[in-house]
């Protein structure tokens, strides 16, 4: 493609979201009218609103810190041999403008970012900031295309399912899954990864109420990536029209996540790559990672995986688009 990354050229100049911050692999950034000249769109959510986990965790410089993190990849990846980027097109279109103390005016800014993007048919990438940004999410690609079943794939430590925080904020990082619950434009969910003991039998109790399908991180060791990405196709993506993935960082264990919260027995990056890559190859109109702590990621290990996991949801994308096309 003639605007591969900039980082294909080490001589090119990168492209910057804001002063010293490059866009994501050194993709063009793009305006809101350059949109349809691209496949895939790039965007933040640099959102952390009410800390539901003790204190300030710093998720809302994740857009930063992967974007920076990015600049060392490209779209080749030598397990698959071939490069998205011979496939489709992509750009950056920097973030959502966000209020702070404010989630409704700050929603209503990543919704509006992301209809730019869903009302041209455009696939979405989004890093967070912390879990509620799925919610604008969700309810932009609602809104864009009206009458589809939606599917959500959610890979994630906890469901995530709460009606509310402490019965008073129903947008906060604990409740996206029940918003999506709550609309009725979402067909079908799928949590993978569940464990642990910050979860409680409550959002076990929610997930089946909604008939949301759950599958644990030990099942997923247990029967293997195969056998659970079976279960998504049949639960999820046979009986959607449009397909969004959500990743929390926390999906991963802990020795893969040092820069998100510690949770035990959890996935590999070797699994959660593989079922992302896949999940994305059926055919998905958006995806995001969500959770990156900066603060406590010292050396950045955290921020590179949610960028291979953006670089391998785009790799899947372009499959998807290669078993269309070609």
């Amino acid at each position: 493609m003639k605007n591969k990354p900039t980082c294909y050229d080490v001589r090119g100049e990168i492209p910057e979201i804001y002063s010293g911050v490059p866009t994501f692999l050194g993709l063009p950034k793009v305006t809101e009218e350059e949109i349809d000249g691209h496949d895939v769109i790039v965007m933040g959510a640099p959102w952390e609103g009410i800390c539901t986990t003790g204190s300030y965790t710093g998720c809302e410089l994740g857009t930063k810190t992967i974007r920076s993190a990015s600049i060392r990849y490209g779209g080749y990846l030598p397990e698959f041999d071939y490069d998205a980027f011979d496939y489709i097109s992509a750009g950056d279109f920097g973030d959502a403008a966000h209020f702070p103390g404010d989630s409704a005016a700050t929603f209503d800014s990543i919704e509006k970012k992301a209809d730019a993007i869903f009302s041209r048919n455009k696939r979405s990438l989004c890093f967070g900031g912390d879990h509620s940004i799925t919610i604008p999410m969700l309810r932009s690609l609602a809104k864009n295309f009206p009458g589809k079943r939606i599917g959500v794939v959610h890979f994630d430590a906890h469901l995530d399912n709460m009606p509310s925080f402490l019965d008073k904020e129903p947008l906060a990082r604990c409740c996206p899954m029940h918003r999506a619950y709550d609309m009725e434009e979402v067909a079908s969910i799928i949590h993978v990864g569940i464990r642990g003991p910050r979860n409680n039998f409550r959002g076990l109790e929610h997930a089946r109420k909604h008939k949301a399908t759950v599958v644990s991180s030990f099942e997923l060791h247990q029967k293997g990536i195969d056998a659970v990405f079976d279960t998504i196709k049949e639960t999820v993506l046979d009986k959607s029209d449009i397909v969004y993935l959500t990743i929390c960082s926390d999906a991963l264990d802990v020795s893969e996540n040092p820069g998100g919260p510690s949770d035990f027995a959890g996935l590999t990056s070797y699994q959660l790559l593989s079922l992302v890559h896949r999940v994305a190859a059926e055919g998905i109109q958006g995806l995001d990672f969500v959770e990156i702590y900066p603060p406590q990621d010292h050396a950045g290990i955290s921020s590179h995986m949610a960028a291979w996991a953006g670089i391998y949801g785009i790799s899947g994308i372009a499959k998807w688009k290669i078993n269309k096309e070609y």
